[in-house]
């Protein structure tokens, strides 16, 4: 009966316990979250800066030259896969006799790789032109906005 009773009590002291240490981690967090935050972006004249049209070119002149730079790396990457595609399958026709199967297989998956290659470089030009695009019309849909 006495140890049930002070099982109890234990019980009761563990919750207590875990439940001021919770509350306690939740304060220094929120605390520390106020501590840490950027209170000088809080004060800036953003509304301007949004407002402006120059900036807005700015954002669309970069956007531009931002899509470039991704096409140029897409077509290097498709380039470079499409090389090793190559050299592996010369290699794979160095090392085997000719004609034979491991031979015709290289050969096939090099040109499926190939073809993979720029099916996949393809469509992430097309994603590029997309979100270059929307980007540009959230760009002007603001400077509307504001400019009414």
């Amino acid at each position: 009966m006495k140890l049930n009773y002070v099982t109890k009590q234990l019980s009761t002291v563990k919750r207590w316990m875990a439940t001021t240490l919770f509350c306690m981690l939740a304060i220094a967090f929120v605390w520390q979250g106020a501590f840490f935050s950027n209170t000088s972006a809080m004060a800036a004249p953003s509304a301007t800066l949004i407002a402006s049209s120059d900036a807005g070119d700015k954002v669309q002149e970069k956007t531009s030259k931002d899509a470039g730079r991704a096409k140029n790396f897409i077509e290097d990457t498709k380039d470079k896969v499409k090389e090793a595609a190559k050299s592996n399958a010369s290699k794979v026709d160095q090392a085997t006799d000719n004609g034979s199967f491991v031979e015709r297989k290289a050969k096939r998956d090099a040109a499926t790789i190939q073809r993979r290659a720029d099916e996949d470089a393809t469509r992430t030009k097309e994603a590029v032109d997309n979100t270059k695009n929307v980007v540009e019309r959230t760009v002007d849909n603001i400077k509307d906005a504001f400019g009414k």
